[in-house]
């Protein structure tokens, strides 16, 4: 079962005492959390802890792809559960009553810039600019999970597919994506937009509201969707994606062909670069300071697929797990994944995050280290409409550039994602037939703006 739903049972104060007492604070098992928005929402979660011996491991339910601790501890009555490949960590104490109290403490900023096409950039969810530190925690509470029953739940309309609602955005977009998988009354639902979907929501038919509801939270983006059929065949979307909140229709992608409406934006032809003729040139240290630029024997002559990435953005966590299997199917035959990383001002000097990342993932090609978010355009000078994280270019064995695609869709994507799979590897399969060009072929081209 793959959602959070509403608890119908309570835990006697009794028993609960009872349990503590006999045997001292119990943190194992599954519970029913909630977090306090900056805009007072409470949005639920599912988190799961396990204890062997001294290895404590928290799970933070996300659809197909649940979210695990990067380290965790118990001592005494209160647990940390750390995501520092998020910056992120959940603190909490255990109550004589057997439910948790504390709160999530992020250090992630969201910074926002204007870029030359006039589309702004955050980086981190798209809103209002905000930073996080130690003074600004958000509030933190969990119950022991009960699930409800299919019997509590009846007669849940079927909703499952994908919807499509009209909604226009700084990156050009004039449509997103409502993809919608449904058992009985459970769903396992996503919003997808150019840079990448929401996660995946999981919820439930609440036949008492007439409304679907699902949430989430990754130790990224917490979110709440509340969907309600309408007599038309159309649903009312209300999503609460910290820290924006939009009321959407939406329609079958059939219906809103015959409305009129506008599709989703395309994600192979978004982005685009000036010439395709030219050599796409890079030149930034890695991690530990190397210098690697296209000329590098670590790419020349290979298949490379380039990311324009941040460790700040979930839907580049979501890639990168992608690329690693990319890599490692491929790179024997001749692929190389190289990511062009641009982090805050605060994590280019410490870069704390960045090895968090590589190493909870196990990542095995070079991360770039580019810049700031505000100065991709500026880095990567030869791309027409950047303005998604990620996004990943194609490079053929010359050096040129024979695809870009926005965004990623993630497994809470469905359809999407096998087909953005499928997509994937038929390009880096064409590209691998291509001959090796001979010395001195393809050399690179002088634009400028690459650079350390």
């Amino acid at each position: 079962m793959y959602l959070f739903t509403r608890r119908t049972a309570v835990v006697s104060l009794a028993a609960a005492l009872s349990a503590f007492a006999a045997n001292g604070p119990q943190f194992e098992g599954r519970w029913a959390a909630q977090l306090t928005s900056a805009t007072g929402v409470e949005i639920p979660f599912r988190l799961d802890i396990s204890r062997t011996g001294d290895t404590v491991i928290g799970t933070l339910y996300n659809g197909r792809d649940p979210k695990t601790t990067s380290s965790a501890k118990i001592d005494g009555n209160h647990v940390e559960l750390n995501f520092e490949h998020y910056l992120t960590s959940i603190r909490a104490d255990l109550k004589e009553n057997g439910e948790l109290d504390g709160s999530i403490v992020s250090l992630r900023k969201r910074t926002q810039a204007q870029g030359p096409q006039g589309n702004q950039q955050y980086a981190g969810t798209e809103g209002t600019q905000r930073a996080y530190n130690n003074s600004q925690a958000t509030p933190f509470h969990a119950k022991r999970y009960v699930a409800r029953s299919a019997a509590e739940i009846k007669n849940a309309p079927q909703i499952a597919g994908t919807w499509e609602v009209a909604q226009e955005t700084p990156k050009g977009e004039k449509a997103w994506r409502l993809i919608v998988d449904q058992q009985g009354h459970e769903i396992l639902a996503t919003i997808l937009r150019i840079d990448g979907d929401t996660g995946g929501l999981t919820g439930e038919w609440r036949p008492d509201e007439g409304t679907f509801v699902a949430s989430h939270y990754d130790a990224a983006r917490p979110g709440l969707l509340v969907l309600k059929p309408q007599p038309d065949g159309s649903l009312s979307v209300k999503l609460n994606a910290a820290p924006r909140f939009v009321e959407l229709t939406a329609y079958r992608p059939e219906v809103a062909r015959a409305k009129g409406l506008p599709e989703p934006s395309n994600f192979l032809t978004h982005t685009t670069v000036r010439d395709p003729n030219e050599v796409f040139t890079y030149s930034f240290p890695d991690v530990n300071g190397k210098v690697i630029s296209n000329d590098d024997p670590i790419v020349k002559g290979k298949v490379v697929v380039a990311v324009v990435t941040g460790t700040w953005c979930p839907n580049c966590h979501d890639e990168a797990q992608y690329l690693i299997e990319l890599q490692k199917k491929y790179g024997s035959k001749g692929l190389q994944v190289i990511a062009l990383d641009f982090e805050e001002e605060d994590q280019l000097k410490s870069l704390t995050r960045v090895h968090a990342f590589i190493k909870k993932y196990g990542v095995p090609y070079p991360y770039l280290i580019a810049g700031t978010p505000a100065e991709m355009w500026d880095k990567i000078p030869q791309a027409v409409n950047l303005n998604t994280w990620p996004a990943t270019f194609f490079i053929g064995r010359t050096g040129k550039v024979k695809a870009v695609h926005s965004g990623f869709a993630a497994p809470a994507s469905g359809p999407f994602h096998t087909a953005l799979r499928n997509e994937f590897e038929s390009i880096i399969e064409g590209l691998l037939k291509e001959p090796v060009p001979a010395e001195g072929a393809g050399s690179t081209s002088s634009a400028a703006g690459s650079g350390n």
